[in-house]
């Protein structure tokens, strides 16, 4: 949520030896189409099923960040034909509350750009640890450049997919090979999280990673060792 592809620059360009990598902007992001919400987890996980068909891609490895890890859920239980493994980084079952994400979205809706920069000036303390934010700030700040940039109408609809969706049930039922990697210092979404998905995914792996929010970006090498 928040974030473009170029969030995977360092994963695309360590993976591309071996793999065919595909990188997408989310519904309401980047370059990706931005129409009136609500969003739901439906949209934005058969937006991942369109990209495969048109590219006639039968199967892939999927790999989701927070918003894209529970997308990589939402597949595990509705297009498990399709994918050969899904890595949920970051993420949960739920992910925050109904009545906080759907105020985030009014209050996007109400402010625009504006509400964007807003986002983007508070963002580093959750997408980061203190330390990585002092040692590197041109990376912090291309992060905030993402937040700022993305269409507040999109934004605010994807606010509304996270309000409704809720797994937590319906996740014992993935069959699908999957990697759940946690930050050990994330705020957002816990290394809690990640073990109560691990209980309830049998023969899930757990990977913990020295970082917060954007573990991929934090701790490359130990995001990218992992994913491997």
């Amino acid at each position: 949520l928040g974030t473009t592809f170029e969030m995977w620059d360092a994963q695309a360009q360590t993976f591309a030896s071996q793999y065919r990598v595909l990188r997408y902007d989310t519904r309401g992001h980047g370059g990706s189409v931005a129409n009136a919400g609500p969003y739901s987890f439906a949209q934005l996980g058969g937006d991942v099923l369109a990209i495969l068909d048109t590219l006639g891609i039968e199967q892939a490895h999927f790999c989701g960040i927070s918003m894209g890890g529970l997308t990589g859920l939402w597949l595990g239980v509705n297009a498990a034909k399709r994918m050969r493994s899904i890595t949920v980084a970051n993420s949960a079952a739920k992910i925050g509350a109904e009545a906080a994400w759907k105020d985030r979205a009014a209050q996007v809706r109400a402010n625009g750009a504006a509400g964007m920069q807003a986002l983007a000036d508070s963002s580093p303390g959750r997408w980061f640890t203190e330390s990585f934010i002092a040692a590197q700030p041109a990376t912090v700040q291309r992060a905030q450049s993402w937040i700022a940039s993305i269409n507040p109408e999109g934004y605010a609809s994807c606010c509304e997919a996270l309000a409704q969706e809720d797994l937590r049930a319906a996740i014992a039922g993935i069959s699908t090979p999957t990697l759940l990697i946690a930050g050990s210092s994330d705020p957002v979404t816990t290394v809690a999280d990640a073990e109560a998905m691990h209980a309830a995914i049998m023969g899930s792996e757990l990977a913990a990673v020295p970082a917060s929010h954007l573990s991929n970006l934090e701790a490359p090498q130990a995001f990218d060792l992992a994913l491997a």
